[in-house]
């Protein structure tokens, strides 16, 4: 089949993944639309946690996209009935630019016997003929996980308001080789040389997870391969999974269907058990369907991860309009489910950021799509200020509660002052907590404290540690929540990530993305994220502050920043 039928296949769904009862816990006693007084009042709740430039809708709890003909089409998990997880619907809405939206009625809801239980995450494929279609894991009568397809009732509409689900449903059945409670999330497909359609779905047989995957002529009849994609032990579950190529040369994007030259592959993976993903990059063997990660990083819970915080149930899709991959995440709320049901929302997506390939071949690069950059207001800058040990400087003249800022520090000369790595420390969160910000070091930390009280009883520091090994210089890149706010009950983890970067020129760079109660943090170009859900006791808007600092022993400049307050997006 001609394979440039396939270039409109602009079909990003990301329908944010949702796992088993036993992951997410159901609160029928929350089940309503009604919220419960706190210490907050429920304006200053909204007016201060609430997301500015950041997807939610209105309210209610969250947890996809896709583009078809000039229309972004975001799906997502959503309970229409409370701020917590269950009676999940996959919700809708529409841009032109990933940034604005405009919701839409739901697409698809549980009505069927294939479904009746719950309409779970999904993804969804163009056909020829420019015609989309979902694939999305059902629920049926035995609780049993099956694949079921959707497809729009008008293919004129270009809103696809309503989606018609065929009754020879379900497609893809787990049969008796496969746990019917661990099978979900199927990929969008990808379209080989032998003619045959490709998807993967989620499992796990006792503590080993498996991609299964399976193939199809017509993409209504699917036949299992006798071997998954790929599998590993002692990784559990695998939720979500996404698998799709990436050049050799450069940050352009390639279709999910691509088959040439000059690419490698990439297969991410959501870990039902820790709440995290992983992905590896490598190899794709099609003559025998199977994946081979290569032997740069770890395929296991130690492995490469997209964000190193609060970030899980992502997908790409590759955006033929700029050419290009687009990366989305679901960051949930850090609150109790108490809280939640108080403020009457939980749950945020992330800011859609392109993807590519590290020159090295070892890594991906993510960064914030350019798209956002429209909503950048007052501006104001820094250039050539040092900090000695123990200083900090604010940045004043932008809304600190809701803002863009982009820095690069320039490191001392010499960094033989930077404190010895111990080789045993392999989990760089635990790292963070152990050295966190106030044990002093050589070079670093240094960074920025982001929503912070004027007197410092409240901020979320991200910031940098350096350390001397004996091959390269180790960089440390912390978001440490601990002291982010003042109340009790909140997950407030040491998030952190190493940073694989070249100090020769001495330059390390920080974008964070700060939005009332998240702040998506880039370090070095895009090579370490890291977003953390964040909840300071502000009583106005005025209440929030940045700083950069340095409490390291070495001087550190902040070669250049330059910080904006962000408008609001057009979210009706």
């Amino acid at each position: 089949m001609d394979m440039a039928k396939f270039l409109p296949v602009l079909l990003f769904l990301f329908s944010l993944c949702v796992a088993v009862q036993a992951s997410h816990k159901v609160y029928p006693e929350f089940q309503s639309l009604h919220s419960e007084k706190t210490s907050q009042s429920i304006e200053t709740l909204n007016l201060i946690q609430r997301t500015g430039y950041h997807f939610q809708p209105p309210k209610h709890w969250i947890n996809g996209p896709m583009y078809y003909n000039g229309l972004y089409h975001l799906f997502y998990q959503y309970n229409p009935k409370g701020a917590v997880w269950g009676n999940i619907v996959w919700a809708h809405s529409v841009s032109k630019d990933l940034i604005n939206w405009e919701p839409l009625e739901p697409a698809i809801y549980p009505t069927d016997h294939f479904d009746i239980n719950g309409c779970w995450s999904g993804s969804a494929t163009i056909l020829p003929g420019n015609k989309p279609v979902i694939l999305y894991t059902g629920i049926d009568p035995k609780n049993r996980q099956v694949q079921n397809y959707a497809i729009p009732k008008n293919y004129s509409d270009p809103y696809l308001r309503e989606w018609v689900k065929p009754k020879d449903n379900p497609i893809v059945d787990p049969g008796r080789s496969v746990n019917a409670s661990a099978f979900r999330d199927p990929t969008t497909a990808w379209y080989g040389k032998d003619g045959l359609w490709r998807i993967v779905v989620g499992s796990k047989r006792k503590h080993r997870g498996i991609a299964y995957l399976y193939r199809s002529r017509d993409f209504v009849h699917w036949v299992k391969a006798k071997h998954p994609l790929h599998s590993k032990d002692k990784t559990g579950m695998w939720e979500c999974p996404d698998f799709f190529p990436v050049s050799l040369n450069g940050k352009n994007g390639v279709d999910t269907s691509f088959d040439g030259p000059d690419i490698k592959y990439v297969l991410k993976v959501s870990l039902d058990l820790t709440r995290y993903e992983y992905y590896t990059v490598g190899q794709y063997h099609q003559g025998i369907d199977r994946y081979v990660p290569d032997n740069t990083s770890v395929d296991g819970w130690s492995g490469l991860r997209y964000d190193y915080g609060n970030f899980y149930a992502s997908k790409t899709f590759f955006d033929v309009d700029k050419n290009r991959r687009i990366l989305w995440g679901w960051a949930n709320e850090s609150d109790t489910a108490k809280h939640d049901v108080a403020k009457g929302w939980a749950g945020i997506q992330t800011i859609p950021r392109e993807l590519w390939l590290d020159s090295s071949g070892k890594q991906l690069i993510q960064w914030p799509i350019e798209e956002l950059e429209t909503l950048r207001g007052d501006k104001v800058q820094i250039k050539n200020q040092k900090l000695k040990m123990g200083e900090k400087i604010e940045i004043k003249g932008i809304t600190a509660i809701q803002a863009d800022v982009d820095v690069t520090f320039l490191l001392p000369s010499s960094l033989d002052s930077a404190e010895q790595f111990d080789p045993s420390w392999v989990n760089a969160q635990d790292v963070c907590a152990l050295k966190g910000l106030k044990v002093e070091g050589g070079v670093g930390p240094f960074g920025l404290f982001t929503l912070a009280s004027e007197n410092l009883k409240e901020y979320t520091p991200v910031f940098f540690r350096i350390f001397k090994a004996p091959q390269k210089h180790v960089v440390l890149m912390c978001s440490d929540a601990r002291s982010s706010s003042v109340r009790s009950g909140l997950y407030k983890p040491s998030f952190a990530g190493f940073v694989d970067v070249d100090l020769t020129d001495r330059k390390l760079s920080l974008r964070s993305l700060i939005d009332h109660s998240v702040v998506e943090s880039f370090g070095a170009g895009g090579k370490t994220c890291i977003t953390s859900r964040v909840y300071p006791t502000f009583t106005s808007l005025n209440d929030a502050h940045l700083f950069a600092f340095n409490y390291g022993k070495e001087s550190i400049t902040i070669e250049s920043l330059s910080a904006w307050s962000m408008k609001r997006p057009q979210i009706n």
